[in-house]
């Protein structure tokens, strides 16, 4: 029971104190309701991805940047002006499906629509997101997966 609580205090201390909508299985949720519009398989959450997006949210707590981590899963990065939640940012893309052709596997012109591609995925199985308050009061959210998806000429499903 002390390791539990241990572990969980640790998690605090490293993201932030999180809230309903900000849960893993709140993310995960978000995530297969937007599979499962499609047809796709349920992703399910992954400690070792989480920890490597937990890492990559830490390292963008000093400047909330859209940068992204260049690391071995797919991911989708999203920012906030106030307290953004994990839940808003997975609707942010999924939104996304709005500006997605599946006939030709294109974006609108102008458009983004990877973001949405990524989290409909077939491949993509297992998933981890973070969420941090950034120094300037902004949130960054993270969400990766395992494995990558958005290959040039292949359908995300």
């Amino acid at each position: 029971m002390k390791t539990l609580i241990l572990v969980i205090a640790l998690v605090l201390a490293l993201v932030g104190p999180m809230r309903a909508q900000d849960q893993p299985q709140d993310f995960v949720d978000a995530h297969n309701r937007a599979r499962a519009e499609v047809g796709v398989g349920p992703i399910e959450w992954d400690e070792t991805v989480a920890a490597y997006a937990r890492d990559y949210a830490n390292q963008r707590r000093g400047d909330c940047s859209l940068t992204h981590s260049s690391g071995p899963y797919g991911e989708n990065i999203a920012w906030g002006g106030g307290d953004l939640s994990g839940t808003a940012a997975v609707k942010m893309w999924v939104d996304e499906k709005a500006d997605y052709d599946y006939n030709t596997n294109t974006c609108r012109a102008g458009k983004q629509c990877g973001h949405y591609t990524q989290i409909v995925w077939r491949n993509s199985v297992r998933l981890g997101c973070a969420k941090v308050t950034c120094d300037d009061g902004g949130t960054f959210i993270t969400c990766n997966y395992d494995p990558r998806g958005n290959f040039i000429g292949q359908w995300p499903y």
